[in-house]
This record gives C-alpha cells, sequence and structure tokens, in this order.
C-alpha cells in the first residue's frame, strides 16, 4: 500500500510530470497537440494505400480495422520506450532531490494514456463517419483501457529501473518492438494466421488488448472477457513484480546516473 501513499502525498508532483510529458513533446511545435492526431492519421494513410491497394487487402473497412489496431499498439511503444531513458533523463532531480522515484515511470504511462484518450477521437470520428455508428459495447473501452494501463505500467516500473544498469536494454528494446509489430495483429487479422501461428499469437498480451478494442469499434461485439481477464490478472501480477524490482534497484540510481 505505499505506493498508493506515496502517489497520493506526491499527487501534485505526479500531476506536474504528467503535464510536462505531455507539452513536453509537443515543445516549440507550431501544432502542439494536433500532432497527437497528425501522426497516427499520417500512418493510416500509408497503411490505407500500401495494403489495400498495393498489397490487394481485401479487410472490410480496412482504415476503421488497422486504427484501431494502430493507436493503442502507439500507446504502448511510447510507454516502452520512453520508460527506458526516463530516470536517466531525469538524472538532476534524482540524485538532488528527494521524491518516490516511481512518480517518473507512472508519469510516462499516465501522459501516454491521455494521449492515448486524446487520439481515440480519430478512432470515434472513422466509425462515424463510415456509417457503422457508436454502440453500446463502447461502455467496455475503459475497461480494456485499464487492462492495457497496468500492462504498460508494469512493463514501465520494469525497462526503467533495469536500463539504469544496462543501457544496452534501451536499443535492444527498439529491436524488440520492430519485431513485435510484425507479430502483433495491427495490419492483419488474427484469423488470417494458421492454425499453428495463431496459437503463439495467443502468447502476445498485446494481442488481446487490440482484438479487445477491434470487438468494440470494429466488430462491435462483446470484448473476450476471458482472455482479458487472465491477461489483466497477469499484468497486475507483473506490475507488483516490476515494481518490487524497481524499489530494489533504485537505492543505487543516484549512484549509477
Amino acid at each position: 500500500m505505499k505506493v498508493f501513499k506515496n502517489i497520493y502525498e506526491y499527487r501534485e508532483l505526479l500531476k506536474t510530470n504528467v503535464k510536462k510529458e505531455i507539452r513536453g513533446k509537443y515543445k516549440h511545435s507550431l501544432l502542439g497537440v494536433l500532432w497527437s492526431y497528425l501522426n497516427p492519421l499520417l500512418q493510416l494513410l500509408v497503411y490505407a494505400i500500401v495494403f489495400p491497394l498495393i498489397l490487394k487487402m481485401t479487410q472490410e473497412n480496412y482504415v476503421i480495422f488497422v486504427c484501431s489496431g494502430l493507436i493503442p499498439w502507439t500507446f504502448f511503444t511510447t510507454v516502452v520506450t520512453q520508460s527506458t531513458g526516463v530516470i536517466v533523463a531525469n538524472s538532476n532531480i534524482v540524485k538532488k532531490v528527494y521524491f518516490p522515484r516511481e512518480i517518473l515511470p507512472i508519469s510516462v504511462t499516465t501522459s501516454a494514456a491521455v494521449n492515448f484518450l486524446i487520439s481515440t477521437v480519430i478512432i470515434l470520428a472513422f466509425v462515424i463517419f463510415s456509417g457503422l455508428g457508436i454502440t453500446k459495447y463502447i461502455l467496455f473501452y475503459p475497461l480494456v483501457l485499464l487492462v492495457q494501463y497496468v500492462l504498460c505500467l508494469g512493463i514501465s516500473f520494469v525497462v526503467s529501473s533495469i536500463t539504469v544498469y544496462l543501457r544496452d536494454l534501451e536499443h535492444l528494446i527498439g529491436i524488440a518492438i520492430m519485431l513485435m509489430f510484425y507479430l502483433t495483429p495491427i495490419v492483419y487479422s488474427a484469423k488470417d494466421l494458421p492454425p499453428q501461428y495463431a496459437a503463439l499469437m495467443k502468447l502476445n498480451p498485446m494481442a488481446h488488448i487490440i482484438e479487445g478494442y477491434r470487438s468494440i469499434f470494429y466488430s462491435q461485439t462483446l470484448p473476450d472477457f476471458k482472455n482479458l481477464g487472465i491477461l489483466f490478472i497477469i499484468s497486475i501480477i507483473l506490475c507488483v513484480i516490476g515494481y518490487g524490482i524497481f524499489k530494489k534497484l533504485e537505492k543505487k540510481f543516484a549512484e549509477e546516473i
């Protein structure tokens, strides 16, 4: 329970850090927060041209299909990549000022979640203007978001602390994310995979999360609560273990950075 007590006592610092993460991302940018919309839209434009027109992808409403997978994926990759350097990037305050160090990975995850909420407007816009419309299943959106948030936070605790001691991890994570993109059903459907690969796909947590969002926005059906429930339990366990690793390693953060 100490982590919740620390967050409450330093809630103003957490708010400030989240705002700094969001504003810093668009600092000195003419368009500012509009890049939260433009970045995924430009990516969608590329996929909308390459896959349906060039590679002859026949998936119905392909833009919505990709959009409901790509934007959650961006949330995930943003947390993982930014978490790798968050302690080192804040070395000055880590060495000089006392505060709960877990505030830093929590800030990264929360700011990415806020950007994701903003970007979700894009999915809603495509769903509405395509004629599909918004259904009652939108009520389950916060549930899928909660699962993803807890998963990302657990990963953030682990990578942010280990990278302080092993800087090469940042480069390895970049390669892993690139490979994981093609192993996640973002630009293709998991149903199109051969049975042996479909079974392997079940080990990918982001595959279940993306399928959850797709159920809500694209298929407009109930998400798979069984898979999401199992993943939520695993994410909580990862978060607890990740926090334990973080607290164990934070003792020598000041020395290492």
